[in-house]
């Protein structure tokens, strides 16, 4: 079997010898890839989940033919975005059918993707949580109709709590994540490897639940058992509802990005590796 291939490290760099496993989808993983390469690190991508259609795309398929009877659009990933507007493209519907609604995107990233496609976002939260999304719409939404499109599997929150507020909230599933059949041998291999990651990335409530179906609940907490703080695999959480995920199956919280975001997570692990690396006195991990 071939593992991935490693990047060389450039040892004046904060990352330098440090390897990271990249666990996002194969078409998202190149913006964290990417970060933390340019910080020296020897990037492994292999990815927990892979983007696929849904099952059945009717009822998203309704609530495109029937916006105008929306008050506001609520995107939750970029996937979301990607594939909502990938699906109005064949059935030919131009941007224009959104611009009637307000739209709420629940972090950076989302934001910019919309914006990319030439609209306007009117809402993105403090905090890129559900729950923040809740408290940022919950005075705008009574006696409105909302659309959530969002993955297959997801947390409820949002449809719940805005209900809850006294909106109408019409969910529909634009794609959904699977486990990719060939990361189990590949993760495997890289984990019984010499050149094993010091740190794997969870990016997701589902990359955590993969993680566990590739190796096992018992094998995914070999994996992550350390010794001392200092050795073995760390965990690197981009959020708390990620690292709420992590503690779920008994897995440890090594490394939480303060900003749930790409580059807040590549900063939560610079933090941490130099703050291991003071710990030893300058010994790398």
């Amino acid at each position: 079997m071939t593992l991935p291939q490693t990047t060389v490290a450039n040892f004046t760099l904060p990352l330098a010898g440090c390897r990271v496993l990249v666990s996002r989808a194969q078409q998202q993983a190149g913006a964290l890839s990417s970060a933390l390469n340019e910080l020296g690190c020897q990037v492994i991508e292999i990815p927990f989940i892979e983007i696929c259609k849904p099952r059945s795309y009717q009822p998203l398929d309704a609530a495109l033919r029937n916006l105008a009877t929306y008050d506001w659009l609520i995107l939750t990933s970029v996937n979301g975005v990607e594939a909502l507007f990938r699906r109005m493209r064949r059935k030919r519907l131009d941007k224009s059918v959104l611009a009637g609604l307000k739209i709420a995107a629940i972090g950076p990233a989302t934001k910019e993707a919309i914006e990319q496609h030439g609209l306007e976002v009117t809402i993105t939260p403090k905090e890129y949580i559900a729950e923040s999304v809740v408290a940022a719409l919950h005075g705008e939404v009574k006696g409105k109709r909302l659309l959530l499109v969002r993955a297959k599997v997801a947390r409820d929150v949002i449809p719940r709590e805005l209900h809850r507020a006294g909106a109408q909230v019409d969910v529909v599933e634009a794609y959904e994540t699977v486990v990719p059949k060939s990361s189990q041998g590949l993760l495997r291999a890289v984990l019984s490897s010499e050149n094993r990651p010091h740190v794997i990335t969870f990016t997701s409530s589902s990359t955590v639940r993969n993680f566990v179906r590739l190796l096992g609940l018992r094998g995914a907490r070999v994996a992550l058992k350390r010794s001392t703080p200092y050795d073995g695999v760390h965990t690197a959480s981009i959020g708390p509802v990620t690292s709420a995920t992590l503690r779920e199956f008994g897995l440890p919280v090594d490394i939480e990005a303060k900003e749930y975001t790409i580059p807040g997570l590549v900063k939560a692990i610079v933090e941490k590796r130099k703050d291991i690396q003071e710990a030893r006195c300058g010994v790398q991990p």
